[in-house]
């Protein structure tokens, strides 16, 4: 456990994540990766996002975080106070920040402009998830679970209003998809790499 947290720490030191260029001023947004190791392996958190009117990803499973705002120091920021907001959990007590992912953009058109920077953090010490309003579930996936080939998927997916087929992560009843996806496949690629 030790060591796998070792790995990925050295890993994310030595190569940060790469800031996406900014060109056409999107907004901006950064999410959490939570890393719990206080289990017989590393799970990672996960939230379903709840059903709401005008929410471009309403309904998807995601990683907790939000858009940037004007108060926030920082995109670190952004993403400890957007996770303690939806699932109650303080990294800033409980935890420590490991580094970043690469950037990335949404895919399609049909979705807002904007750049999420994803932020890896250690949960140090076991807390209790508060989800809120805003989240629907809130649940650990353990980390043999996520890279077991079985749950690498293409799988249909309907979101506003359209159906379609995207590689995806079948975690049982959830379904993780789109930026989601590609945020954990590059998490999984890092770990790879550094063992």
């Amino acid at each position: 456990m030790r060591e796998f947290l070792e790995r990925l720490d050295l890993s994310l030191q030595t190569q940060p994540g790469v800031a996406a260029p900014l060109d056409g001023d999107p907004a901006r947004a950064a999410v959490l990766i939570v890393l719990r190791t206080d289990r017989d392996e590393p799970e990672l958190l996960l939230i379903k996002r709840a059903a709401r009117e005008g929410d471009p990803w309403s309904g998807q499973v995601a990683l907790p975080g939000g858009r940037w705002q004007a108060s926030d120091l920082s995109l670190e920021e952004t993403a400890v106070r957007e996770t303690h907001e939806e699932t109650g959990l303080d990294l800033r007590q409980a935890g420590r920040l490991l580094g970043t992912l690469d950037d990335l953009r949404p895919r399609t058109a049909l979705l807002p402009s904007i750049v999420v920077t994803p932020y890896v953090a250690h949960l140090a010490v076991p807390a209790p998830l508060r989800p809120n309003h805003e989240v629907a579930d809130a649940f650990w996936v353990a980390w043999s679970v996520l890279t077991d080939p079985s749950v690498d998927r293409i799988s249909e997916v309907k979101s506003r209003g359209s159906t379609w087929r995207a590689p995806s992560f079948v975690l049982g009843e959830h379904i993780v998809w789109g930026m989601t996806e590609r945020i954990l496949r590059q998490l999984i690629a890092r770990t790879q790499q550094s063992s």
